[in-house]
């Protein structure tokens, strides 16, 4: 069944006031919001949520219903989301990736996993996160030095794709995960990944744009908290993320080319957080701060 996103298209202060809307009008439902920048030299914007197409006449009615004492004038508009999994299709073939003790693999190469292996199977699927790219084994590299060191108590992995990095945790220690992504599919695919590498209790999974969810407020706040995302939002979301972090926890940051680090690291020097090390892989980084 196809996905549908509803859309309007405004400035980048009336999408951010949308965003907040659709938040506390759609609650814990299962739905995807966000907000997208299409031309930054226009302002530009658009605050989209996605949804089933068998949802699409309730969602449109209840998203006008939103709409209509501040923003009537606004033109809610469709988009059909391709029903073609291009990430399994990019990502057929992969073979097994080492980092520290993880070794993430397909399921074609159960064989290649070796007695003390902390083993993580993902097929490709319809999320990001095989292992394969630099910012993931950056990360798995970085969670197993950080929760040696520091023993968390609970831990956040913000955007968490395939859920490998949320599985990890759990693979390392047996404490509280939330695990957070805007797209639902991803959340869902989390979700049979966890169960398929034995995790049936311990993380839950959420759909959450960015902080946006009472699940923050209901599990952290967090002794370590790992983002895989961009560079830019994740200078953005620099004093939520702080906000959201034990006095004293870590921040994993992820998903930054080697080329953006300083301003990535500026940002959460001036949230109030200290560069402690930098991982390099191809080309990326992966950062740990701490409070």
């Amino acid at each position: 069944m196809s996905e549908i996103r509803l859309y309007v298209t405004v400035t980048e202060k009336v999408a951010n006031d949308i965003l907040e809307l659709m938040t506390n009008f759609f609650g814990e439902e299962d739905y995807a919001i966000a907000t997208t920048e299409v031309d930054e030299k226009n302002d530009v914007w658009e605050a989209s949520i996605y949804l089933m197409a068998e949802e699409e006449a309730e969602v449109h009615e209840r998203l006008r219903e939103m709409l209509a004492e501040d923003f009537s004038s606004l033109e809610i508009e469709r988009e059909v989301i391709p029903d073609i999994d291009w990430i399994a299709k990019s990502l057929e073939g992969l073979t097994p990736v080492r980092a520290g003790r993880f070794l993430v693999h397909g399921s074609h190469d159960r064989d290649k996993v070796q007695v003390n292996d902390l083993a993580i199977e993902i097929d490709a699927g319809q999320a990001f996160g095989t292992g394969h790219h630099g910012t993931t084994a950056g990360c798995l590299e970085m969670i197993a030095d950080v929760t040696r060191a520091e023993r968390p108590r609970n831990a956040l992995d913000l955007g968490t794709g395939s859920g490998v990095l949320a599985i990890a945790v759990r693979r390392l220690l047996p404490i509280p995960v939330l695990a957070t992504d805007i797209d639902p599919i991803a959340v869902r695919v989390a979700k049979e990944n966890a169960r398929r590498n034995g995790i049936a209790t311990g993380i839950e999974f959420r759909v959450a744009p960015g902080f946006h969810s009472t699940a923050f407020g209901k599990y952290g706040p967090f002794d370590l908290i790992i983002a895989n995302i961009l560079a830019r939002p994740l200078m953005k979301m620099a004093p939520q993320l702080v906000a959201n972090l034990s006095s004293g926890g870590s921040v994993i940051l992820s998903g930054i080319l080697a080329s953006q680090r300083w301003k990535v690291i500026a940002a959460y020097n001036g949230a109030g957080l200290k560069h402690v090390r930098t991982i390099w892989r191809n080309g990326w980084v992966t950062i740990h701060l701490r409070g």
